[in-house]
């Protein structure tokens, strides 16, 4: 019995520190990008969203709103009282629509992060973060020109926690924040991971997320809602399921809603959307990612 556990142990921890290795580089760095952008550039990308206002941009906007989005390096609870700021000082809903949908599914750091997943992972998760943010802020705008998409109301400004007078200290207190918030779901993932490589036969994977393309896209979408609590930590998963046989458009779907339904960003937009606002989102998230996942999977297939 003991030798069981032990071999058993062993095969685990050859997989975790296989894993470790292969995405640690990827999480340093991205903490570090992510750290130095919160520090030093995040004003400026924010001042460079607002300078937007008063601008003739129409439906135009939408696309420098959602790269801002992803460039920004908040998370959802900064980045409502960000947005809060902007609407009570005139900004569009459609281009807010577009900078929030966006920062919800990337950021500076979430990219190095996806980049272990590969350069053709990488590029989908970039350019359907994009587009979704832009999709989001054009239908807001044709459905909801001259109404209120979003209140506000119980949102004020954004709160400046970097603010130590020695730029040094604010980017290592930075990182020491960013180290707590992620850190444990890295290790977690990895540690899911795992016990995925030993556990689950690869032809399962493929079963669920490969060969069936259409169903695939769908599990994905689906599984992507309990599963994905913090971005980095499903880096290690999403690897392992496409070296098992996942499709890629299955993977898009799952970077898709995952950040896109997190229970902490749900709770979040719940209060500034609404009931018939938040189901609207809910469907628009679904439909989305299904449909890029069933497009991936045409041009690219297995």
């Amino acid at each position: 019995m003991l030798d069981t556990l032990h071999r058993e142990f062993v095969y685990l921890w050859y997989y975790f520190e296989l894993q470790l290795r292969q995405i640690f580089p990827y999480w340093v760095l991205g903490m570090g990008i992510g750290s130095v952008l919160s520090v030093f550039c995040k004003g400026a990308i924010h001042r460079l969203f607002g300078s937007m206002q008063g601008k003739k941009l129409g439906a135009l906007g939408v696309i420098p709103a959602s790269a801002l989005g992803i460039a920004s390096p908040l998370c959802m609870y900064g980045t409502i009282p960000l947005a809060a700021s902007f609407s009570k000082g005139g900004m569009a809903d459609d281009w807010l629509a577009a900078f929030m949908m966006s920062s919800i599914l990337l950021n500076p750091q979430l990219i190095i992060y996806s980049a272990a997943l590969g350069p053709v992972a990488l590029t989908i998760r970039v350019f359907s973060s994009f587009l979704c943010g832009a999709a989001a802020g054009l239908l807001v705008r044709k459905f909801f020109w001259e109404k209120h998409f979003f209140n506000f109301d119980r949102f004020s400004g954004p709160i400046n926690r970097d603010t130590d007078p020695n730029p040094l200290l604010r980017l290592l207190k930075n990182m020491g924040r960013n180290v707590k918030a992620t850190g444990p779901w890295f290790l977690l993932g990895i540690a899911l991971s795992a016990l995925f490589q030993r556990y689950v036969p690869s032809e399962l994977v493929t079963d669920l997320f490969g060969s069936q393309r259409g169903f695939g896209v769908l599990m994905a979408a689906t599984i992507g809602v309990p599963l994905y609590a913090c971005g980095g930590g499903t880096i290690p998963l999403l690897i392992q399921w496409l070296v098992d046989g996942m499709s890629l458009g299955s993977a898009s779907a799952f970077m898709i809603t995952g950040p896109a339904t997190k229970i902490t960003n749900l709770g979040a937009l719940k209060i500034v959307l609404g009931a018939k606002h938040f189901a609207l989102y809910l469907a628009f998230v679904a439909l989305f990612s299904l449909a890029v996942g069933i497009f991936v999977d045409l041009i690219l297939p297995l």
